[in-house]
């Protein structure tokens, strides 16, 4: 007894696909057929005359006036202003720190309170509960 498969859409694409990736067979083929000589060994190749350690053209690039240099630069504190300046943001973040955590602890406060008295309403009803099975 045959039987055949409806041809709706769905089923027909679902066949063609299953064909196509049939159809394709193995893709092993580009690792079989890659030639020794790659890319990357004429690359090195290329670059085995080149000096490891680059060299800097001062007609180029000129170098600094040695007393311009990092090594030789005295170290700058900050200035009495920018002391003031960050004194007053670090007791300006402390207060708002303080704020915080006073805020914090109302919210606990508040959510310890709730709790509590979710509890005791579940008792009461519980209570309520046990009372009309009883009766």
């Amino acid at each position: 007894m045959k039987r055949t498969i409806p041809a709706s859409p769905p089923t027909v694409i679902a066949l063609s696909g299953a064909l196509a990736l049939a159809a394709c067979g193995g893709g092993n083929d580009a690792e079989e057929t890659v030639p020794d000589d790659s890319v990357e060994i004429v690359a090195d190749e290329a670059m085995d005359d080149i000096e490891a350690d680059p060299v800097v053209d001062e007609e180029v690039v000129p170098l600094p006036p040695r007393s311009e240099t990092v090594r030789d630069a005295e170290p700058e504190g900050p200035s009495e202003d920018e002391v003031a300046q960050l004194e007053s943001a670090g007791e300006a973040a402390a207060a708002a720190a303080a704020d915080v955590a006073a805020i914090a602890a109302g919210a606990a406060g508040a959510a310890e309170a709730t709790q509590d008295a979710a509890e005791e309403d579940l008792a009461d009803e519980q209570d309520a509960s046990a009372a009309e099975v009883t009766e």
